[in-house]
């Protein structure tokens, strides 16, 4: 880098870094404990516009949805907001074969026009958590909505999908 060069100078953005690998491989330094988000995806659930799709900007807040949106933990400050579900799928591996471990959904509301949304941060951060370590958390989703996710589970791998906990399949089936 030119130091003289002022075009070439970058800002410094702080923010929330997403450490990748096995952190406990036995040092105990730098990095023990971390939390490994290598095998979880959020997936974006639209019952309004009949879509399902992986939004990796969800790890950050930061998915096309949510972007220039001011969220509120108050569910009456968005009355005209669209339904949005975030879900938390996590991927594991039993016999050396990839299934669906975890799955966790969280509501949203989002009215674009107002830029204004609803969601509880505590609980998308504690269903991502569930997810990670294992849990199917989808009975509360509406019927429709299960029915997108469990469509897009299929179509991503139907191996997966036949390989996952039963419960999952039972609570996708529900409506």
């Amino acid at each position: 880098m030119d130091l003289f060069n002022k075009d070439n100078e970058k800002k410094s953005k702080t923010g929330f870094t997403i450490l990748s690998g096995d952190s406990t491989s036995g040092h105990g330094g730098y990095g023990a404990g971390v939390l490994n988000l290598d095998n979880v995806s959020p997936v974006i659930i639209s019952p309004e516009e009949n879509d399902a799709y992986v939004d990796m900007g969800a790890l950050h807040a930061r998915s096309a949805v949510e972007k220039r949106i001011k969220f509120s933990a108050n569910r009456e400050d968005v009355p005209n907001g669209k339904l949005y579900w975030l879900v938390w799928v996590t991927i594991k591996h039993q016999d050396g074969k990839p299934y669906y471990a975890g799955v966790a959904g969280c509501e949203m509301t989002v009215d674009s026009e107002a830029r204004r949304g609803y969601k509880s941060l505590p609980e998308h951060v504690n269903r991502m958590d569930k997810s990670l370590k294992g849990h199917i958390i989808v009975g509360h989703m509406d019927a429709k909505s299960k029915q997108l996710l469990k469509t897009f589970l299929q179509n991503h791998s139907q191996e997966m999908w036949e390989r996952s906990e039963e419960k999952l399949h039972q609570e996708l089936n529900e409506g």
